[in-house]
């Protein structure tokens, strides 16, 4: 595509936004959205199988605090370095390059998973899974919010994010009838393989997904963008059969081939302090909480409850719990407002969490209860913890959304999902039910201070365009 360098107005972030919801839509929401199911399928699928990993004919030595622990912890470790690395790119090279070579990615480790025969391999290779699903975060939601109108945007990208759960569902009950009917050295591999073959039913769908206008627009590509959205909006006309009102805003754009990563970074830092704070707050609180229940939930039912293979059944359970939350919450974050739900939901979360951890050092629950108890609080933590997605990629401008994105994520879940995996196998390992308490506590902890920093700094952006919420930084006068 020719590359011009130029002032020009442009109407596409405005046709954009006034466009009917219609079936174009949907292609996007399959298309893209699919990458949260990939990474609940792959987190589900590890914390279910800890246990087996750690049985002697598993063809692995590693314990099961290992894979739980510093297996979770190098996944993070790869996700939080994919982000970055891919995000950075994703700004510079455009979505759609990126959003397929990062499922790539993911394959390649996911599939070399499989064929694990130590622990250091192992290691290895949910690195390289983490670092193409760190990746896909930066890549996807920046291009999930770039196409969806300004109306429905929350509710979908809460809604996406949300779908998580879905995986988490899938992957929760695959294990089952996997690790009861193959070989403990075989089923573990085989789960792995199934997630590879989705992997690869999704590449296959997400080749229809065109780039984003306004990263088109905004580097240079002016006839390719006129080009995709004339088609699109033809395509939504006939679909809908109703005529397109006209847009209203026009702005003027100084073409760049690209956005230096000092300019990008001083944008961020600099020129958003509040909402930079506000950011790395929302991530931290769920990356903490998410990365440490779902990598050792298997490990409490297993060294509390004596459940063994059927841990999936439990997880199921929470993760319908979960993608319910999202699915029933979401509308709310654009009739209510950003800062009440996200506010709400995370403070909430906290607080019944919190009444958790008090029933389980007591003694008052059983694994049937406590996971009632896990799907109430993660009722309303995933919208939360999907907010966090929604706010830091609309919050920034348009030529830093995938790096910011993929900044607040790789710190917050630095910070969190590092430290929740391994700070919850210790404590859940010594077998004493305060420790694993006092586990529950900290996170909720953490959850509750992220919903107080919501309420001072978060900006109302529902329902309006990104260029209102944060002005691009090609953006004349």
């Amino acid at each position: 595509m020719p590359v011009e360098q130029s002032v020009v107005d442009t109407k596409i972030p405005a046709r954009l936004d006034r466009l009917p919801w219609a079936r174009w839509h949907w292609m996007i929401v399959v298309g893209l959205g699919t990458v949260w199911v990939l990474d609940g399928l792959e987190v589900t699928i590890v914390g279910n199988l800890a246990p087996q990993l750690a049985k002697p004919d598993s063809g692995v030595d590693i314990t099961a605090g290992q894979v739980s622990g510093l297996g979770a912890a190098i996944y993070v470790v790869g996700a939080c370095s994919g982000a970055l690395f891919f995000g950075w790119l994703t700004d510079r090279f455009g979505r759609r390059k990126l959003f397929l070579i990062t499922l790539a990615v993911y394959l390649t480790g996911t599939a070399l998973t499989a064929l694990s025969w130590t622990a250091w391999w192992f290691f290895i290779c949910r690195f390289l899974t983490g670092f193409g699903v760190g990746g896909e975060y930066a890549a996807i939601n920046s291009a999930v919010d770039e196409l969806i109108p300004s109306k429905h945007r929350g509710r979908i990208d809460i809604i996406i994010n949300g779908s998580y759960w879905l995986g988490a569902a899938f992957g929760a009950l695959l294990t089952i009838p996997i690790l009861s009917s193959f070989p403990v050295g075989v089923g573990w591999r085989f789960a792995f393989a199934l997630g590879v073959l989705l992997g690869l039913v999704i590449l296959f769908v997400r080749r229809n997904v065109p780039e984003s206008p306004r990263w088109l627009i905004i580097h240079g590509h002016t006839d390719a963008a006129e080009r995709l959205v004339g088609a699109v909006e033809r395509r939504v006309s006939a679909a809908t059969g109703k005529e397109l009102p006209e847009p209203r805003q026009e702005i003027s754009i100084r073409q760049r081939k690209s956005i230096g990563f000092g300019l990008i970074a001083k944008t961020l830092v600099t020129n958003y302090p509040k909402r930079a704070t506000l950011g790395f707050w929302l991530f931290i609180g769920q990356a903490f909480l998410y990365n440490a229940i779902t990598f050792g939930f298997a490990d409490i039912l297993s060294t509390f409850f004596d459940v063994d293979t059927d841990t999936g059944y439990f997880y199921a359970v929470i993760a319908a719990g979960n993608f319910l939350g999202a699915l029933t919450l979401a509308p709310l974050f654009d009739t209510v407002g950003r800062r009440k739900m996200i506010s709400g939901t995370y403070i909430l979360s906290g607080v019944l969490l919190l009444g958790t951890a008090y029933l389980f050092d007591r003694g008052s629950l059983t694994a049937v209860t406590l996971t009632a108890c896990w799907c109430v609080v993660l009722f309303f933590a995933s919208a939360g913890s999907s907010s966090a997605y929604l706010t830091v990629s609309e919050i920034f401008p348009m030529e830093t959304r995938a790096l910011a994105i993929a900044f607040f994520y790789a710190i917050g879940t630095a910070a969190g999902g590092i430290s929740g995996p391994m700070v919850f196998s210790t404590l859940v390992s010594t077998g004493v039910p305060r420790d694993t308490a006092l586990a529950f506590a900290i996170g909720a902890a953490v959850m509750i201070v992220a919903g107080l920093v919501e309420v001072l700094l978060g900006p109302n952006a529902e329902r309006k365009g990104l260029e209102s919420i944060a002005r691009p930084l090609t953006q004349q006068s």
